[in-house]
């Protein structure tokens, strides 16, 4: 996931500096853009976890069940 973000945000800035001529407020608009989509993956990371987590306490899924998700949460993070 994150190779792909980042080969994304290459070519978004390949090909702003070659089609604008103004590809420093381009690139200011994709970096903005960029972390607001990071930011909206990671509420919702967070709020997958705090599901899991009620699931866990309402007695749902057990311990081992628990951990396997948090730490496949914890794969998907941009931020670890």
């Amino acid at each position: 996931m994150k190779n792909a973000c980042s080969a994304l945000i290459v070519g978004f800035a390949l090909l702003s500096l070659t089609a604008c001529g103004t590809a420093g407020n381009v690139g200011l608009g994709m970096v903005g853009g960029a972390a607001a989509g990071a930011g909206g993956y990671e509420y919702h990371l967070n709020n997958q976890k705090n599901k899991v987590e009620d699931d866990f306490k309402d007695k749902q899924i057990d311990e081992k069940e628990r951990d396997i998700r948090l730490d496949q949460i914890k794969r998907d993070s941009l931020l670890q």
